[in-house]
């Protein structure tokens, strides 16, 4: 069994929810913000929008991808009946109470802003992507089991052989092209409560447990070929940038996906795969902070939009506070037992389980 620690994937998390906040605050910069319940400045940054475009074609496919290798990890040492509490510990509570307690907040501040009436009905918001998991490893941890005790079978061995060839890791790409060309999402990056999500999701949850799950010739594969995805996945977002603006064919879109992606896991592999104090805060601080990082957003954005400073300004303030507000928040909640329980945070008394728990972690969020 492949029980190595691997800290380029803690990163890659890490990495993933960092991005995350960014790509949520510059979407109250870009004039279609309120349609999709965000709060709009005045004044706009419709340019940032481009790097943005980047970002939105593998940030959550690689978050999946990411929580579907934490998953591996946390099936080393747990029969199907303990991974089953821990997923309700871990991800179940968390969304429920992130639900009741905690998406209310941004709902509210949202309306107070706008100066409508204040109301609420239960609704994930930007938790889905919690929700998500819990229906992924309710279907494949069946699956998941049966392939742990076949480490060494024709499945594994064939994997290997085709994980070896630079071409392997990319003909993932076909699975996420079907899914596209079958489930015809008007718009590819629409992932939250869309069929489209789910089922990309699902490819993404799935692969990135079979990847971890082969063994080390994929990333010795993606390390070896790291550049060659990195500048293919450029070409075809530069086309995309000149041809279609920010769009494109969503068939195209998979597989510049996968392909930032493959590179992704290629350069982390070779250069992020080592501990730090900084990645040990990190790792155990992003998930409450993903969970928190809304309701402080558009607070933050309704201190900030009113004031009559450049736009760019703007930005970098509201990047600022929601920042420095949920790493404050976190420390908070990381005091407080019964909070610690309802965002999913692991007790400071089992330290002897911290790894596997982290691990355990990677597959959350």
């Amino acid at each position: 069994m492949n029980t190595e620690r691997r800290y380029d994937i803690d990163w890659l998390r890490v990495i993933a929810i960092g991005l995350l906040l960014i790509y949520h605050i510059a979407i109250i910069f870009q004039p279609w913000a309120v349609f999709i319940g965000f709060m709009r400045s005045n004044e706009l940054m419709e340019g940032l929008w481009y790097p943005m475009t980047i970002l939105n074609v593998w940030r959550i496919p690689l978050l999946f991808f990411v929580s579907g290798m934490g998953v591996y990890f946390a099936m080393q040492k747990r029969n199907p009946k303990q991974l089953l509490m821990e997923r309700g510990k871990r991800i179940l509570m968390p969304y429920l109470f992130g639900i009741v307690a905690v998406v209310p907040l941004h709902f509210f501040i949202f309306q107070v802003f706008y100066g409508q009436q204040l109301n609420y009905f239960a609704h994930p918001a930007h938790l889905w992507f919690l929700g998500n998991i819990v229906i992924y490893i309710s279907i494949l941890f069946p699956l998941f089991y049966y392939l742990l005790k076949k480490q060494d079978g024709k499945f594994r061995k064939a994997l290997s052989k085709i994980m070896s060839n630079p071409l392997g890791p990319a003909a993932i790409s076909i699975f996420f092209v079907l899914e596209v060309l079958i489930v015809k999402p008007q718009i590819f990056s629409l992932y939250a409560q869309t069929f489209h999500g789910y089922a990309i999701g699902f490819l993404a949850f799935f692969f990135g447990f079979i990847l971890v799950y082969e063994g080390q010739t994929f990333w010795i594969t993606v390390q070896k070929w790291k550049a060659v995805y990195l500048g293919a996945a450029a070409i075809m977002f530069t086309v995309r940038l000149i041809v279609n603006k920010t769009g494109g064919p969503n068939f195209l879109m998979a597989i510049e996906s996968n392909l930032w992606i493959m590179s992704l896991f290629g350069y982390a592999y070779q250069y992020l795969n080592k501990p730090s104090k900084l990645l040990s805060y990190l790792s155990k601080a992003v998930y409450p902070i993903y969970i928190v990082h809304m309701f402080i957003l558009y607070g933050a954005a309704w201190l900030i939009l009113p004031l009559e400073i450049p736009v760019f300004f703007q930005f970098v303030m509201i990047v600022l506070i929601t920042t420095v507000v949920c790493i404050l928040i976190y420390e908070g909640i990381n005091k407080v037992p019964i909070l610690r329980t309802a965002f999913g945070i692991q007790q400071n008394n089992k330290t002897k389980n911290i790894t596997m728990g982290n691990h355990l972690i990677l597959g959350l969020i």
